[in-house]
């Protein structure tokens, strides 16, 4: 069993190499189908901007509650795979009632009860993944499972923009008949996907391989501390930045939707996911090798810097290259940022509260997101399509700031 454990899959532990798959096969089925569920409301069901904003802020921020309390309790445990396959579970019973959704409540119901399941899963997913990886390996870990997460992402829109374009045969708005057919198809694998989970990812002990410390770049331990009070300052000044810089970060639902008002098509709003998520997985792996080089607040930094220009651009776009050309940028953002994030979280805090760390930077994120996308909702409806745009690459920059002077490596 021991020996099996130390097994590698393309230079991956066995766990960083299958949980990557089960993202893989998860992001198939999620991007395919929840990509399209604000012009589901739209174009469909004929709902407001500031519904929408409302539907996505609530099931992200609500449902990141959750990502704390799992993450607590998988360390009071010293067990991650059991609420992982629970979170997985719920999130893939949910998405058939899509099928048959007419009103905005029941999208909105679906919309929670996935995002719930998120909330379950991520944390301990998260800390099951930096349980798994050598110190020296955690930037690369992270972003190989960042990498595979949005390949699954370029996958699904991919066929969903197939889908749409047999289905709907060209019209720039979403028909419910297309909608119905990609809800069909994006079940499968998210079916598969807690599948391999279940028989192919193996349950870690608590602080396995961790040796009590906390990780960081070139595999050395990182001086964090766990304090009376609770953790270590640094991660308290780097929750506060993400916190700021997630107040711009507003739904990706008003990005789909701004390409729409740009008179882009729904299969060429898809192909644009497409890029941007391309761009995201290639990015990943090599971001998190720099970090374990260089070190993860000089990357974040970089990427926090690409998403101000991505976003600013996106305010004032007048042509459509331009809008393939930002969207490519707003997956490099992805790429730079995201997985390193993940990792610098377990170089500031100790091993055997990564869960509880996690479920943290999971819920400042998620908390955020309710009132940036109101704040985004109610900015397009009062203003125009620019402003929560110009919005978000302010915050952003306020974020890069309080990064770079108040967060020490």
């Amino acid at each position: 069993m021991e020996q099996d454990d130390r097994r590698r899959f393309l230079g991956f532990s066995r766990n960083v190499f299958f949980l990557g798959v089960v993202s893989f096969l998860t992001d198939v089925s999620t991007e395919m189908i929840f990509t399209l569920v604000p012009l589901f409301l739209l174009n469909v069901l004929r709902v407001g901007m500031p519904v929408i904003g409302f539907i996505e802020g609530v099931a992200e921020g609500t449902a990141s509650l959750l990502k704390v309390l799992s993450g607590w309790l998988s360390d009071r445990l010293g067990r991650r795979k059991g609420l992982a396959v629970f979170g997985y579970s719920v999130s893939t019973l949910a998405k058939p009632f899509l099928y048959f959704a007419t009103i905005w409540g029941v999208v909105a119901a679906v919309r929670f009860v996935d995002r719930m399941g998120k909330g379950i899963r991520t944390s301990p997913r998260d800390a099951l993944v930096a349980d798994s990886a050598p110190p020296e390996e955690m930037g690369k870990s992270f972003g190989f499972h960042r990498g595979m997460d949005t390949a699954g992402a370029v996958i699904g829109l991919a066929v969903a923009a197939m889908v749409v374009y047999v289905v709907q045969r060209g019209g720039l708005e979403l028909t419910r008949d297309a909608f119905q057919t990609i809800v069909l198809i994006g079940i499968a694998p998210a079916v598969l996907a807690v599948l391999v989970l279940l028989f192919f990812v193996r349950e870690r002990g608590k602080g396995a391989d961790s040796r009590g410390v906390s990780c960081s770049a070139n595999g050395q331990p990182s001086g964090a501390v766990e304090t009376k009070r609770g953790f270590d300052f640094r991660f308290k000044l780097f929750l506060a930045t993400v916190v700021v810089f997630t107040l711009g970060n507003s739904s990706d639902a008003f990005l789909i939707l701004r390409a729409q008002d740009l008179d882009f098509s729904v299969p060429q709003i898809l192909l644009l996911f497409v890029a941007f998520n391309l761009v995201y997985a290639l990015s990943a792996l090599p971001a998190g090798l720099v970090s374990d080089r260089l070190g993860r607040k000089r990357v974040i930094v970089v990427g926090w810097s690409i998403y101000a220009l991505a976003y600013l651009g996106l305010a004032v776009v007048s042509a459509a290259w331009q809008v393939w050309l930002l969207f490519a940028l707003y997956g490099l953002y992805y790429g730079v940022a995201e997985g390193v994030s993940r990792a610098f979280v377990c170089d500031l805090v100790p091993a055997e509260r990564r869960g509880t760390a996690y479920g943290l930077y999971h819920t400042a994120v998620g908390l955020s997101l309710l009132p940036a996308s109101l704040i985004a909702g109610w900015l397009w409806h009062l203003i125009g399509p620019e402003a929560p745009f110009f919005f978000g690459a302010a915050m952003a920059g306020a974020a890069v700031l309080g990064l770079v002077l108040l967060v020490r490596e």
